[in-house]
């Protein structure tokens, strides 16, 4: 096992600029020093963890924490050892989150379950070990001191560690040795795709990362290395669940992501297996940006344009304009069969409920179909999700992009603008009478005021949204005239102050302009990264548009901090709705209602600001709605005081007002039936036994019940052959698979979804090992894989429940509500079947 006085010969072949991000720096090393003592500088750990990772048979590695940086070095590493044959098991901590969750959902994805991953759990207890055991047939060595697995540990930072052999210090590594068999076998949690979902969902980038190893984030993070195309950050977790939802046999999916993740990047991450790709948006500029990204991932100049002159029907990949490729005309075999395209994205997915973006969509049969969108919500009703299905694959929203360190925070001052009286404006249909609101905001005053509140921030390249042409105009003009250097940019006509896009953005990188005043021009799809400075000059009536404007500056860019935002808030329609979409929230029409200022937690570093009149404006618009949570409650009381007791998850699902369950089904935060004893807890409708129930692990499975992602019914006769009639099961038998497939699959409209599927269509006349083989290559597979913490295999059946279930599943309030909540999943699943059949969905 010893590597003393080996010649390093391959390893800085091996390491790349992708793994280590060094090579410029001109610091490898030509050789491995014969020291046992590590101590970074120029003696890096890396490249003697590289050479035991060759040999060795069993790894076992115990660190504090893992970052994306570290894990990318030694991934090749550890899948080559596994292919060898060898063994490997990884303790880490989440104290204080340092340990990211991308680094983790890179081991996952790439190495699977060959590797045993897990979080030391116990509480209340510092977790500080950094060592690393490599066992052959001969002898074991350990390298034990401070790197962690981050890229700045392995390499360059000054870390001491300090390597020897069972076979010279045989007590001294049984200690270490036998200490780790302890804490991975007795004081660990098993890092299951679930325990690693909830882990990110509740991570927040750590204060500790500003000075902890400061240099080894910002290198990831601000990299400029121009040929490192790899997934980063939520990309990573993102495509590990679009692949999973792929393996449940999803043929579309939707992303909801903020402004500045990466969108376009992952969809060309995600495209990369697939031979023939359509890009669609509705801006020239998203798509040739896309087409650079594309290239840039799958290293190839083939691709073609459809648009304008352009109608290239022969390359892999495909950029298209909707306008364009959505006419009736150009849809046909003449240009592309409806099968051509193996991978489908559309940008910018909340356009895609009308016109020529549902022409396409109902026009082709991908394999996949990707929606992309930072805000699915409208204020119009009109339903993005379902054209995804319902499938909402990855989520992350503002708050959160900032709270992970995705995005910069923003400092936001609400302004009050008492210029102009939006009441003596025509309102109708939803919004303000173009020609009235741009007479009433072109104004001197209004204009002294802007410029004022713009000049106590020392802004080096700011934007100003407006509500026309002749308002961009004359704001740019106003500031230029007041000698702040500005240009309008719009469409159509040109005038005094407009520029080109390109040519304003150019000189506002350069520092020649100081302001670009805009109308709708800048909202989606461009990359402005230096921005400092965003200023709202209309009135937002459009949740989308006022996220789309505000993420215009939140990029991150070198030596920028924060964005200010300047909001000029008047007596407008709809004002109220700032508070709750600057909170970061994905939107609800009526919880956005709810109130001011007060009642909503903010990204953190944020700061937001405003004046003291603005928030009685919000009180007042405020008071004129329902809250949502009471509208909920009110229709529950309803529907309990109507059948004379307490309403099951069936019964209430059953007789809510459309309207009600319209407005919360797509918000798994406001919709009930989405955790059925949590509502009933917060509401104080539990019983004594049921509160027993929902501190324990009964009421997380039935949760999964109700939570658990469903393409088809498939899941819910295997969790019935486990429930067996209120007698439940801890294993379950092929017999017992048989029994409950038939059963369920022999009864009215469940026969359904098998008839029309071509697979299943002769379901009635199968026998036994027809019905297993379905289960085991289905629902049996994707319980297991995505719910392994309930799940296990078990020799001799097809499946088993976890044995700390096993006292749960005797209790009478656990039968009784696991039962509700698979019938809940069967009548949601065909009520909206049936909707989406008449088009009511």
């Amino acid at each position: 096992m010893s590597i003393e006085n080996k010649e390093y010969i391959s390893v800085i072949e091996d390491i790349t600029i992708k793994e280590a991000g060094i090579a410029e720096k001109g610091i490898y090393t030509t050789g491995i020093s014969s020291s046992n003592a590590i101590t970074g500088g120029d003696d890096f750990l890396y490249y003697r963890l590289k050479e035991s990772f060759k040999t060795s048979k069993r790894i076992d590695i115990i660190v504090s924490f893992l970052m994306e940086s570290g894990v990318r070095m030694i991934l090749n590493d550890l899948e080559d050892a596994l292919n060898r044959g060898a063994t490997i098991r990884i303790l880490t901590g989440n104290y204080l989150n340092i340990t990211q969750p991308q680094a983790l959902y890179l081991l996952k994805d790439k190495l699977k379950n060959r590797v045993d991953l897990r979080f030391y759990n116990t509480p209340n207890k510092s977790f500080h070990p950094k060592s690393y055991m490599f066992h052959d047939n001969v002898d074991s060595e350990i390298y034990i001191g401070s790197s962690n697995i981050s890229r700045g540990a392995l390499t360059s930072s000054i870390e001491w560690n300090y390597r020897f052999t069972k076979t010279q210090h045989n007590n001294d590594f049984n200690v270490f040795y036998n200490n780790f068999e302890d804490l991975f076998n007795n004081h660990s949690l098993e890092i299951t795709d679930e325990v690693l979902k909830d882990y990110s969902k509740s991570w927040t980038r750590p204060n500790v990362y500003k000075d902890f190893e400061k240099s080894d984030v910002e290198e990831v993070e601000n990299s400029n290395v121009s040929n490192l195309f790899e997934p980063r950050g939520a990309q990573i977790e993102a495509l590990y669940a679009l692949k999973q939802c792929k393996e449940e046999g999803y043929d579309k999916g939707l992303v909801v992501a903020a402004t500045g993740i990466g969108k376009t990047y992952l969809a060309a991450f995600d495209s990369i297996k697939y031979e023939k790709v359509l890009f669609i948006a509705h801006r020239e500029e998203i798509i040739k940006q896309a087409a650079i990204s594309f290239k840039n991932v799958r290293n190839s100049d083939d691709i073609g344009y459809f648009y304008g002159n352009n109608k290239d029907t022969d390359n892999k990949c495909i950029f298209a304009l909707v306008q364009t490729l959505g006419k009736e005309e150009y849809l046909n075999c003449k240009y592309f069969p409806r099968n051509y395209f193996d991978y489908i994205v559309v940008d910018e997915f909340h356009h895609a409920v009308s016109g020529n973006y549902k022409n396409i969509m109902e026009y082709f049969k991908p394999k996949f179909l990707l929606g992309l969108t930072a805000t699915p919500e409208r204020l119009d009703s009109k339903d993005v999700f379902s054209l995804c299905d319902y499938n909402n694959v990855y989520e992350v929203r503002l708050k959160d992009a900032i709270n992970k360190g995705y995005l910069v925070p923003f400092r936001y001052y609400g302004i009050y603008d008492e210029t102009v009286s939006y009441e003596d404006i025509e309102f109708k249909n939803g919004k303000y009478n173009d020609k009235e609101l741009e007479e009433a905001l072109m104004l001197s005053k209004r204009g002294n005021l802007i410029l004022n509140n713009y000049l106590k921030y020392n802004s080096k390249t700011a934007m100003g949204f407006c509500s026309s042409r002749k308002h961009a105009e004359y704001m740019a003009k106003y500031f230029s005239e007041k000698g702040v250097e500005s240009v309008a940019v719009y469409s159509g006509e040109t005038g005094e102050y407009s520029e080109e896009r390109k040519v304003a953005l150019a000189k506002l990188s350069s520092g020649e302009i100081k302001v670009v005043f805009s109308v709708d021009m800048f909202n989606e799809g461009v990359d402005i990264q230096g921005i400092d400075m965003v200023m709202f000059l209309r009135p937002t009536q459009s949740p989308t548009v006022f996220l789309q404007q505000l993420g215009r500056g939140l990029r991150k860019y070198k030596d920028k901090n924060y964005l200010n935002v300047l909001d000029f808030i008047g007596n407008y329609k709809k004002a109220n709705l700032i508070p709750f979409l600057l909170s970061g929230k994905d939107y609800n029409k009526l919880e956005s209602k709810n109130n001011g200022q007060g009642d909503y937690e903010y990204p953190e570093e944020c700061v937001i600001d405003f004046d003291f009149r603005l928030v009685d404006i919000f009180k007042q618009q405020a008071a004129r709605e329902m809250k949502i949570k009471d509208r909920i409650r009110e229709e529950y009381n309803i529907i309990k005081a109507e059948l004379g007791h307490r309403p099951s998850r069936v019964e209430f699902f059953t007789n809510i007002d459309d309207e009600v369950y319209e407005n919360i089904r797509g918000n798994g935060n406001l919709n009930p039936l989405a955790d059925y004893m949590e509502f009933l807890y917060v509401n104080g409708e539990l019983t004594k036994e049921e509160k027993e129930l929902y501190n324990n692990r009964g009421r997380e499975f039935i949760n999964m019940i109700e939570s658990t992602s469903m393409s088809k019914t498939y899941k819910m006769p295997v969790l019935l052959a486990f429930y067996n009639n209120g007698d439940i099961k801890m294993e379950i038998t092929e017999e017992d698979i048989y029994r409950s497939f038939y059963e369920f699959y022999h009864k009215g409209s469940n026969k359904v979804d098998m008839l029309k599927d071509k697979g299943t269509k002769d379901f009635e006349s199968w026998d036994k090992v027809k019905y297993v083989k379905l289960a085991k290559t289905n629902p049996v597979k994707f319980l297991l894989k995505t719910h392994g913490d309930f799940f296990i295999e078990k020799e001799g059946y097809v499946m088993a429940l976890r044995d700390d279930l096993f006292d749960v599943v005797k209790d009478n309030e656990f039968k009784k509500h696991m039962k509700d909540a698979i019938e809940l999943r069967v009548a949601t699943y065909y009520k909206h079947r049936f909707l989406d059949k008449m088009g009511l969905e």
